[in-house]
């Protein structure tokens, strides 16, 4: 599976408990999704949903966020494709630099060609989001990928 497989639609009403969901059952931050749902996506392959994730907006960076496979499909390159897919969304809308928080996947998103950064090199406006104030913990690995 590659990005070009996989099509990205913003989470609408329908999706927002899909995306939930996912979420919850990854323990990965769902407090925010309904207030927030322009940031979220769901990943397709055909009609099947495979996925979501997230992007977060902080002036010309941005956070992904929430990047969850199914269950079901993982193992099948789905990952790396929603990866793939969420940067190429957020170089379209103008993103220089993408960040990221993760206590689980920092092998994962190494692999995206993604580095390991103190969480104080991250940019204000990226610090200030609930996401690092609030929904990750301390411990949680910041990581950051130009693009």
């Amino acid at each position: 599976m590659d990005e070009s497989g996989l099509r990205l639609r913003g989470a609408d009403a329908e999706a927002l408990e899909y995306v939930e969901t996912l979420l919850t059952a990854a323990d990965l931050p769902a407090e925010d999704v309904r207030s927030n749902p322009e940031r979220f996506y769901v990943a397709f392959d055909g009609d099947d949903r495979v996925g979501i994730g997230g992007l977060e907006p902080a002036g010309d960076d941005a956070l992904l966020r929430s990047v969850v496979v199914e269950a079901a499909v993982r193992g099948r390159g789905y990952g790396e494709a929603l990866r793939a897919a969420l940067g190429a969304k957020a170089r379209a809308d103008g993103v220089d630099t993408l960040y990221l928080l993760t206590t689980t996947a920092a092998d994962f998103f190494a692999e995206g060609g993604y580095t390991k950064i103190d969480r104080k090199e991250a940019p204000d406006a990226v610090r200030e989001t609930r996401e690092f104030e609030e929904f990750c913990p301390s411990t949680a690995i910041c990581m950051r990928k130009e693009l």
